[in-house]
């Protein structure tokens, strides 16, 4: 008798709930049962009638297997009741009522039919992994059941292991179901904080073997980042364990389905060790495991907008994966999960997986909206807004693709309309819709196919030809690779099929056609080689191979994949191809860019002209031109002043003067002009530029007559009150006139005592409103007071003053001054 699921506990309340809802959300842990047990118990219900139920999962060997488990709990085998749907293999019948797909399946199904006719319910199963296209899906799903399924609603589940900081119930308007699921104790057992030189594959292997030492009898499941530690971890364990009924099998997504499910079923006799990545923590059950060894990593693919590159990092996981990881071990019976972190660490995870959104290549995504009809981002609802940076980068290569007319609002072209019927990356729809039409149809597809999936060759082998060889049978395949180049193969003839219909309009010759084809994807990572060795993209950056290859020899080349460092400098190249620069006459001329640079050259420090053709930021060649206009000439001098040289305008203590009596008066008079360092920088086109015509040299533009252009700014009328308002100098008893430093605040006037024994009251400026400092000075011109109360001084500090001054200057004259 098969043990009763936790899920069955909470059935009756899905049932009821969706009989008077649209949307519901359904949190239950990994192995509550809510993949397999919800679909099935919903299928009879009476509002779905004869639609279907579209259940959507993250990950290919998930969706196979939970079509499987439900075929199965029914009698059945896959294609009948149950189907499912993903790349390479589909099945369904017409006696289909429950398709599992997954999330691109999805995408790809609004797209042909956005209405979802004949589709009464879509689960979104394990939302909580937030992955770009299962947002996209449903923000997608909400906005067009508004538009089309008025009178007969789509309904919607969300189902999630955990909902952590989501707030689901809002953005759904939808009521939350919880099941507690049923889990056994899970000890956890914390490691040591980890060295910064320690290899994770080292550190991995000690644990595994602590652990089986431990737990002879268990089998275990071992959590890494990526594919090149599960194969490191799997060949140390083979060398240093001997144990017959302990089989190793690894888990990641780049496997056949039939290899991932060596992984997921349970052993006949023996234990199993399974080293996986992420895909193992919540989408999948795998039978048989009690202890769990996890690394803390995961390895993840980010966009960055400034490079237009995606590259993958290593980073922590959250709280909420390590309580994930660690409930694999506990679904059976009672487990045990070592952490490879210490308890401290712990506590500094951050507390849930950030959504695949905020750091993706949302290039895909952007076409896809452009394919439903929406003109904007902000025509959906999101969950998480798309970052706008990565939007614009999105938007910028679609546009660069011809796959978008225009960028705002989204308009798709006849040739982006056909990039999105293929369902792949638009980079790899544009190559394969242009090699069919190069008459490279089948080259094409095995690229596309190759540049689909993760490379294994990128850091053995960078030229993409080597790929190629493989999968046209002209070079050996080594056993290792047999798997990828079977599965690559079924790809490349998927692609192959979706293009057979596009005429050939213009034959590409065989020696130019793998740069071509790579250089139709990847337009901005065409290189040229520089001194030292290094490449430089169009896109701007630096590459290098990893080590010596032949393809150092070829001075362009095209890059399909780059391999770095975040935020550095350089990349490394992992796959590429020699690129013919002729190509571009003939078939990239709307990559090339000829235009005139007109600038100031620093090191010659004088203006210089020249014609220039370039590929992003390759420069092709160039040429001096003699003549250019008076407005480019000027433009050059004021982009560098604006820059670097706004200093080297004749700026001196005069226009200081002026600048800062102009600020001081505008303070009472806002009409006045502003004359402020900052706004005159900003506004040199408007103030400067008509005194640089004829201007090309340094020594010229140093001369020219900054205080009579900022004078000329006032009209006379301001002219006449700045210098009554604030005058230049103040004229003191002695008929004297001392300037007045309106640099400083407040204004400072400095004069020997002498000459203000007379004047009482403090002198003003700016109509009385502002207070002269005065700076009264020795006969040597030495300070001996400041102050802005010159009746107060007289009255009191005088004094003392006159007695020391009148034994250091007797030949000076110090009058007695008698307070009022």
């Amino acid at each position: 008798m098969t043990a009763r699921l936790p899920i069955e506990d909470v059935v009756d309340d899905i049932r009821q709930s969706l009989r008077v809802a649209d949307s519901l959300i359904l949190e239950a842990p990994p192995g509550a049962g809510k993949t397999t047990m919800v679909p099935l118990a919903l299928m009879s219900e009476s509002w779905l009638g004869y639609q279907k139920i579209i259940v959507v999962e993250p990950r290919r060997v998930a969706a196979r297997t939970a079509a499987q488990r439900m075929a199965m709990l029914l009698d059945e085998v896959p294609g009948q009741t149950i189907g499912y749907r993903m790349r390479l293999e589909t099945k369904v019948s017409h006696y289909t009522k429950i398709e599992v797909v997954t999330e691109g399946v999805l995408a790809r199904m609004l797209q042909q039919d956005p209405s979802l006719e004949g589709v009464g319910l879509v689960i979104f199963d394990e939302f909580h992994e937030r992955h770009l296209d299962a947002d996209l899906g449903l923000a997608a799903c909400l906005k067009l059941r508004q538009i089309f399924r008025q009178d007969e609603p789509l309904k919607l589940l969300v189902m999630s292991a955990t909902l952590g900081e989501l707030d689901l119930e809002v953005y759904l308007s939808a009521p939350r179901i919880s099941s507690e699921g049923r889990l056994h104790d899970v000890e956890i057992v914390y490691g040591n904080a980890s060295q910064p030189r320690e290899r994770i594959a080292d550190r991995v292997v000690t644990t595994v073997q602590q652990a089986l030492l431990e737990n002879p009898d268990s089998s275990m499941l071992v959590f890494l980042p990526g594919q090149g530690e599960i194969r490191d971890v799997e060949r140390q364990l083979a060398d240093r364990i001997e144990q017959p009924d302990l089989r190793i099998v690894p888990l990641y997504g780049n496997l056949t389905l039939t290899e991932q499910q060596q992984a997921i079923e349970p052993l006949a006799v023996g234990r199993k060790i399974v080293l996986a990545t992420n895909i193992a923590e919540t989408s999948l059950t795998i039978e048989g495991v009690d202890v769990v060894v996890d690394a803390g990593l995961v390895r993840v693919p980010v966009f960055d907008p400034g490079t237009g590159m995606s590259r993958l990092q290593v980073r922590k996981i959250s709280r909420a994966s390590s309580v994930q990881r660690a409930g694999r071990a506990g679904r059976l019976r009672a487990g045990k999960c070592y952490r490879l972190w210490s308890k401290q660490q712990q506590d500094q995870l951050s507390a849930s997986i950030a959504p695949e959104i905020e750091g993706a290549d949302l290039s895909p995504m952007v076409l896809q909206l452009a394919a439903w009809g929406f003109s904007d981002f902000s025509e959906l609802e999101w969950l998480n807004l798309p970052p706008a940076g990565a939007w614009q980068q999105a938007v910028d290569l679609l546009v660069q693709l011809g796959a978008l007319a225009d960028s705002s609002p989204l308009l798709m072209t006849e040739h982006g309309e056909r990039i999105a019927q293929l369902g792949v990356h638009p980079r790899l729809g544009h190559m394969l819709v242009c090699g069919a039409q190069a008459g490279l149809s089948q080259q094409a597809s095995f690229l596309a196919a190759v540049f689909s999936d993760r490379d294994p060759f990128s850091r053995d082998n960078p030229d993409v030809s080597f790929r190629l060889s493989l999968l046209q049978g002209t070079t050996r395949v080594p056993h290792s690779s047999s798997g990828w180049v079977n599965r690559t193969r079924r790809l490349a003839a998927q692609y192959e099929r979706s293009i057979d219909a596009i005429e050939c309009l213009r034959r590409v010759p065989e020696k130019q056609s793998i740069g071509f084809l790579v250089a139709c994807a990847y337009p901005d990572r065409l290189c040229r080689k520089r001194h030292g060795g290094a490449y430089q993209m169009s896109n701007g950056r630096s590459v290098s191979f990893r080590a010596h290859h032949a393809l150092e020899k070829e001075q362009w080349l095209a890059v399909s994949e780059v391999n770095g460092a975040h935020r550095s400098k350089g990349d490394v190249i992992g796959s590429a191809t020699s690129f013919d620069p002729a190509l571009f006459e003939d078939h990239f001329e709307h990559l090339l860019t000829d235009l005139t640079r007109c600038e100031w050259d620093i090191k010659a420090k004088r203006f210089v002209a020249e014609r220039q053709l370039k590929v992003g930021a390759l420069l092709l060649s160039s040429e001096k031109v003699e003549q250019v206009s008076a407005d480019q000439r000027v433009e050059a001098i004021i982009n560098y002043l604006e820059h670097r040289g706004f200093s080297q305008l004749g700026w001196n203590k005069e226009t200081d003067q002026l600048q800062a009596r102009i600020e001081l008066l505008r303070q009472f008079y806002p009409d006045m002009p502003d004359s402020s360092s900052s706004y005159l920088r900003s506004e040199m086109r408007t103030w400067l530029a008509p005194y640089l015509m004829g201007v090309s040299t340094l020594d010229q533009i140093k001369r020219i007559d900054l205080l009579e252009i900022i004078r000329s700014r006032l009209s006379y009328e301001q002219l006449q009150l700045l210098n009554q308002q604030v005058p230049e100098r103040f004229q003191v008893a002695s008929g004297n006139r001392f300037r007045i430093d309106y640099t400083q605040s407040p204004p400072v006037l400095s004069v020997k005592l002498q000459e203000m024994i007379g004047i009482n009251q403090t002198p003003t400026v700016a109509g009385g409103e502002v207070s002269l400092l005065i700076h009264l000075l020795s006969p040597a011109g030495r300070p001996l007071q400041v102050t802005q109360d010159l009746a107060g001084f007289w009255r009191s500090s005088y004094a003392e003053i006159r007695k020391e001054m009148k034994g250091r200057y007797p030949k000076h004259d110090w009058p007695e001054i008698k307070p009022e």
